[in-house]
């Protein structure tokens, strides 16, 4: 495949690859007639990257994943996986709370009908 191919298919740009090759999380292969040429290898790498990605873990995560991929440090992975778990648990609960005042606020705006909207005073305008 050439980085175009790679790109579409991995459903991302040709310039997150080569964004993905200088943090160094994918290989940069050498060129054959002028044309970098990219395996199956290369697409699982970038399938897992996007997918470290959407569950939360950073560029620098991604990467000790990957190379604990070439190790088989199963204890560090879960220890990571652990320690993403708990910063999505405390986003989850920061939302929350910040959903449970809005809609406090949302039914005190509905509730009165003179002075200023109380999610507007909240917000300070």
């Amino acid at each position: 495949m050439t980085i175009g191919e790679l790109a579409t298919v991995g459903s991302v740009g040709v310039e997150t690859i080569r964004f993905y090759q200088r943090k160094n999380l994918l290989r940069t292969p050498v060129r054959g007639g002028g044309i970098r040429h990219y395996d199956e290898a290369d697409l699982r790498r970038l399938r897992f990257i996007r997918q470290a990605q959407a569950a939360g873990f950073t560029l620098e995560g991604i990467g000790e994943l990957l190379d604990l991929d070439a190790g088989d440090d199963r204890s560090r992975a879960r220890e990571l996986a652990k320690a993403r778990i708990e910063a999505l648990d405390s986003k989850i609960a920061d939302l929350q709370r910040a959903r449970d005042a809005l809609r406090r606020l949302a039914r005190e705006c509905a509730e009165g009908s003179a002075g200023p909207c109380p999610i507007l005073a909240s917000f300070d305008i």
